[in-house]
């Protein structure tokens, strides 16, 4: 239900009601030139209407028919001038008019009584009619799921295939798909784009940690075990959260830019809950690829206990000094902080002594800097390098992991607004718990709601925007929760005009099965190596790019490997050298980054220093080599199935087979979607279609509705909302008709009084045959003496003693004996 307030419900329980409506196009109100109005929604699925509540994907349409307009000025002395719908709001009307209705305009529309409203639809218009003669222009809009028609992505890593563990799940998978479309559920990618001239800040790195440690840019490198952590949403920063069940969860993950050190200045941040926690710290480290094998490290880390923020910088394995800070806040406030570690790396020699800060917000909105210190001792330096990876160990709930390069120009600067990211972004969806692990994402095609609408099938899942414009997705346990008080209730002796109650055969689901995919015996493989066939020349400053495509059955690969002379690397690898010829190997500085368009890897170098490099190996040949990577094999297609045999005795056995699909995983998840459908099915569930009531505009899709009807069917239940209608007629009432499905089935068939016919003719195959008739009645004298009909001639039935006596000694004759046994 949509919250309302004391006076609205009092305005909608009166006997008399006013309706209101408010419909904006463009930002523009309009709503006195609406002559009528519809709002419709109801789940997409291909299940029976009487179990679709369970799962499916939700668009809400609107139509309006808009009227002209008088206008107040004078022309020609003519007084007021009348202008019709079409001159104003047709495809060929004055952009000043009829941009309002154009394709593609905002539409909000909100309904109500007596002066208040509440909100009824948002969304964006598809298509404008404009009648000539008339003054009528029909309007058609759709909700937010027409932004969701861009081309659908799912970034496929190889990770789950190697380790054999989740790396994402079907919420993550959804998040995923409305961030491409810009609906986000907690703060978005801070520079998602590649910059054409490589100075803009750019993002490295991007997990939500929504259900899975898959990762919008970059890739997982090091998953944790599934026994090691849980997924949760109560105390979550913003949507959902990545908890350690044990204090020393580790996680990394490759970057999709191994951007250089010395190089800029970079941010390295996430969300946490530190009243979430198996114990008082949380740390993040950028690690560096340098020469010879070594790895350095720029670190961060919070102790909550102490309220200390320290910051490292070294070579890894060796343990070295940093920087602390103290913010009493940290220990006193607990809740969600956001936590930030800035890198100054920027350094024109060939090694660097990084300058760092941390930035903080607490739960209470206070904002916290700690002052910038720059390492001094020879140890703490950086030499050039590129970044390898990302590594997070935490013991509290955490989300929205982020590193970006070229985050600002230095680091005392940057300010608040950047960091808090206000103004960039809003909040426009909800997500449920994780469900379906995924340990190889699917390869997806069609839109964004395409695919959406796809998992919301494969996962009885639901998919719906609200009447504000936000986002739900609720999974397959949604219906299986019946409140213990309606959200509403519905009478016959006010409410409801007219009630159609269905029972259907069809709604019986009692034998379901759900196959899914097994994918523990595959592995990961390299697949056929591609060497680069020029060698490319990168002048300073400059970017050179080589593409290759990708096969159907390959994952997504990470950004290559520079390597030097010093160690052996013949796999995902580049070398650059000082000439064409091969020259000496140089390190820390080119960036090499990836991206994925499409059926194509594109690998970008860009030149930071201030000399030609050429991608070449110490013998003078093409030194790039893509090292593709895909599954040894298929996975099993298995299948779980539940069935009941109690109702197949009453309906007999009515199957449900899901189709086949790449999003059910593993059997647990299938044998619970199978569990979960043989609820919703065992026994038919009535139907409650066309039920005209009073319209209320706080009604919404899922709520639970008590229906009293005391006029016709003599029911009291309890039902879903699974489809809405609203019309709208100037100079009428609004009127609503609800689609329902009941909670529950009307108990166990108990057929009282009953027997049943069997589904064959009893009498079927009891027909005698010319032989078995001449037996009994030897002549046609004796038949005529018998004077029986032509069914009793037919029909092979005990005869009488009297009839026995004229028959044959052939004739078998049943005798009613005393004591009831026939013998």
């Amino acid at each position: 239900m949509q919250p309302s307030d004391e006076r609205f419900d009092a305005a909608l329980a009166a006997p008399e009601r006013t309706p209101v409506h408010s419909t904006r196009l463009g930002g523009e109100e309009l709503g006195e030139q609406i002559q009528s109005w519809k709002v419709e929604r109801a789940y997409n699925t291909d299940l029976p209407e009487a179990m679709r509540a369970f799962s499916g994907s939700a668009s809400a349409q609107f139509e309006a028919q808009l009227g002209g307009r008088v206008e107040d000025q004078e022309t020609d002395g003519r007084g007021p001038v009348a202008e019709p719908a079409p001159r104003l709001y047709s495809a060929w009307a004055d952009r000043a008019t009829g941009d309002a209705v154009r394709p593609g305009q905002s539409v909000v529309h909100e309904t109500g009584v007596s002066g208040r409203t509440l909100p009824a639809f948002r969304g964006t218009i598809r298509s404008r009619t404009a009648t000539s003669g008339s003054d009528s222009v029909t309007v058609q809009a759709l909700d937010g799921a027409e932004r969701l028609r861009g081309p659908a992505s799912l970034p496929r890593p190889y990770h789950g295939i190697m380790t054999g563990l989740r790396i994402a799940s079907a919420p993550w998978c959804v998040d995923e798909l409305l961030r491409q479309g810009g609906i986000h559920t907690c703060p978005p990618p801070r520079a998602p784009q590649a910059d054409a001239d490589d100075t803009n800040a750019f993002t490295a790195l991007y997990a939500s940690l929504h259900g899975g440690v898959n990762a919008t840019y970059g890739q997982p490198e090091s998953v944790p075990a599934n026994s090691q952590y849980d997924w949760i949403r109560e105390g979550a920063p913003f949507e959902m959260a990545l908890m350690p069940r044990a204090a020393g969860l580790t996680a990394s993950w490759m970057p999709r830019s191994r951007f250089v050190v010395p190089g800029k200045v970079f941010l390295l941040e996430c969300w946490v809950n530190t009243a979430k926690s198996r114990g008082n710290k949380i740390e993040l480290s950028v690690v560096l690829d340098r020469s010879g094998g070594a790895y350095g490290h720029l670190t961060g880390s919070i102790d909550i206990a102490a309220g200390t923020v320290a910051m490292y910088s070294g070579t890894q394995g060796t343990p070295v000094g940093g920087f602390v800070w103290t913010f009493g806040a940290l220990a006193a406030l607990k809740g969600n902080w956001h936590v930030g570690f800035l890198f100054d790396t920027r350094s024109s020699g060939s090694s660097v002594l990084p300058t760092v800060a941390p930035r903080l917000t607490g739960p209470d909105g206070s904002y916290h800097v700690g002052g910038t210190g720059t390492f001094t001792q020879a140890v703490m330096s950086q030499p050039r390098a590129e970044v390898h990876h990302v590594d997070l160990t935490t013991d509290m709930a955490v989300e929205c992991l982020q590193l970006t390069d070229r985050i600002w120009p230095d680091v005392p600067s940057y300010p608040r607004d950047e960091w808090e990211q206000k103004g960039k972004w809003t909040k426009g969806a909800v997500l449920d718990d994780e469900a379906l692990p995924i340990y190889a994402m699917p390869r997806v095609t069609g839109s964004q709601w395409d695919v959406i609408t796809e998992i919301a099938r494969a996962s009885m899942s639901t998919a719906e925007f609200d009447e504000q414009g936000v986002f739900h997705w609720k999974g397959p346990s949604r219906f299986g929760r019946v409140p213990a008080e309606p959200d509403l209730t519905v009478t016959t002796r006010r409410n409801i005009a007219a009630l159609t109650v269905s029972e259907e055969i069809d709604a019986c689901r009692n034998h379901c099965e759900q196959p899914y995919q097994d994918w523990s015996g595959v592995a990961r493989v390299n697949g056929d190596v591609v060497d680069d066939t020029a060698i490319r020349k990168i002048d300073p400053g400059t970017s050179v790019e080589i593409s290759y495509a990708v096969a159907e059955d390959e994952f997504d690969i990470g950004p290559l490997v520079v390597t030097d002379d010093s160690v052996v690397n013949d796999g995902h690898r580049v070398r650059f050298g000082t000439t064409a010829t091969g020259g000496t190997a140089v390190k820390g500085v080119v960036s090499v980054s990836c991206r994925r368009e499409g059926p194509t890897y594109i690998a970008r170098f860009t030149n930071t220093g201030t000399v030609p490099l050429w991608t070449v190996t110490k013998d003078g040949k093409p030194s790039a080599r893509i090292v593709p990577q895909k599954a040894t094999g298929d996975p099993q297609l298995r299948q779980a199935a539940w069935w009941s045999p109690e109702s197949q005795q009453h309906y007999g056995r009515q199957q449900y087979a899901a189709p086949a699909s790449e999003w059910v995983q593993n059997g647990s998840s299938a044998s619970g979607l199978a569990q979960t459908m043989l609820n919703a099915g065992r026994y038919p569930v009535p139907v409650l279609g066309e039920v005209e009531v009073l319209h209320d505009p706080r009604i919404q899709l899922g709520d639970a509705v008590r229906v009293v009807d005391t006029a016709g069917a003599q029911l009291d239940t309890l039902a879903w909302v699974v489809g809405t209608r609203t019309t709208y007629a100037a100079g009428a009432a609004p009127q609503q008709t609800l689609t329902l499905r009941g909670t529950s089935y009307n108990g166990v068939p108990r057929d009282a009084g009953l027997t049943p016919d069997g589904p064959v003719d009893p009498t079927y195959g009891t027909r005698r045959t010319y032989a078995q008739v001449t037996a009994q009645y030897a002549t046609l004298a004796d038949l005529r003496a018998g004077e029986p009909d032509y069914r009793a001639l037919l029909v092979a039935v005990p005869v009488t003693l009297g009839a026995a006596a004229r028959t044959s000694a052939t004739t078998t004759t049943a005798v009613a004996v005393a004591g009831g046994e026939s013998r």
